[in-house]
């Protein structure tokens, strides 16, 4: 039997340092699973079409199934699970909730992380653009438009929230 060759990936996930001794062809998406315990991710088509593995890397959102590990080595990983802080749910996760923007769950994880680097970019101002740039996530039960419906929640929070904070602040609009 051949030893097969390990490398060393660093990794901080969900705000934890971590160290795996991994195989080049190992993918993020299994060593997150199947390493790391991170079963939140899940594993669609794996070939990088249905977007269910996304996660964010160094807060860009990626599908997971399509990179290796050792690429990723020394990168920040944030999963569906770190997402919340403690019992505080993302403010997406809870749009999520209030908008019933899933049926059987099994994208969610990957739609809550799309969305979350979705807002982070900055490029989404209607629900056309969202429908768009989270075009490569897929909802094989149709709730695309709960979750157009969640994403414009929290986008439509954070423009509330920025035009408060310019009025409590004395800021001049012109």
């Amino acid at each position: 039997m051949e030893h097969q060759q390990q490398h060393p990936v660093r990794l901080r996930i969900n705000g934890q340092d971590r160290e795996f001794n991994v195989e080049s062809w190992v993918t993020l998406l299994d060593l997150l699973r199947e390493r790391a315990g991170m079963t939140g991710t899940k594993k669609g088509c794996d070939q990088g079409q249905c977007g269910a593995c996304t996660v964010l890397v160094d807060g860009k959102r990626i599908n997971s199934c399509l990179t290796l590990a050792v690429m990723q080595d020394g990168r920040e990983i944030t999963t569906v699970e770190g997402l919340a802080t403690g019992d505080d749910l993302h403010p997406l996760q809870q749009a999520f909730i209030d908008c019933d923007a899933f049926q059987c769950g099994y994208c969610t994880p990957g739609q809550l992380c799309s969305a979350v680097g979705l807002i982070s970019e900055g490029q989404a101002t209607s629900r056309d653009d969202v429908r768009e740039l989270m075009s490569g996530n897929l909802c094989r039960c149709g709730a695309y438009p709960q979750i157009a419906d969640a994403v414009i929640k929290v986008l439509d929070m954070r423009d509330t929230k920025k035009t408060t904070e310019g009025f409590t602040t004395g800021a001049v609009l012109s």
